[in-house]
């Protein structure tokens, strides 16, 4: 009765267009998303393993504020993400979530580069 299927369910967690502050300081996370990430530690944060488009395994500090402003961000590890990316404001990133019966929660990273002719997008590229 059991089923062979290999297919792992996917979740996309959020996709975002990166500001200025996303590229220099944290990743600003939506609320929503915070339901999906494991309980945050008591002193409000984790390190979150993440893979990129590549298989690189990245470690981004999952953290919020202790007392009324729950909003998440990543902080440890994003900045180097994000140079080892070359990202600029106006990139997009996504986030995933994969539930696999095997080997749990795996989150997943894709980074976009606009590409654009004179000026204009036309759509986005790997980065």
């Amino acid at each position: 009765m059991g089923s062979n299927q290999h297919s792992v369910p996917t979740m996309k967690l959020f996709k975002k267009f990166l500001s200025a502050t996303d590229i220099c300081k944290r990743l600003s996370i939506p609320m929503t998303s915070l339901a999906y990430f494991p309980r945050l530690k008591v002193g409000h944060a984790l390190d979150l393993q993440v893979k990129d488009e590549s298989g690189n395994l990245w470690t981004f500090r999952l953290s919020t504020r202790k007392k009324n402003y729950l909003k998440p961000v990543f902080s440890k590890g994003w900045c180097k993400f994000v140079k080892s990316k070359n990202l600029e404001v106006g990139d997009k990133v996504k986030l995933y979530k994969e539930q696999d019966d095997a080997s749990g929660a795996v989150f997943k990273i894709k980074a976009k580069k606009p590409v654009k002719i004179f000026g204009v997008v036309f759509g986005y590229a790997k980065a």
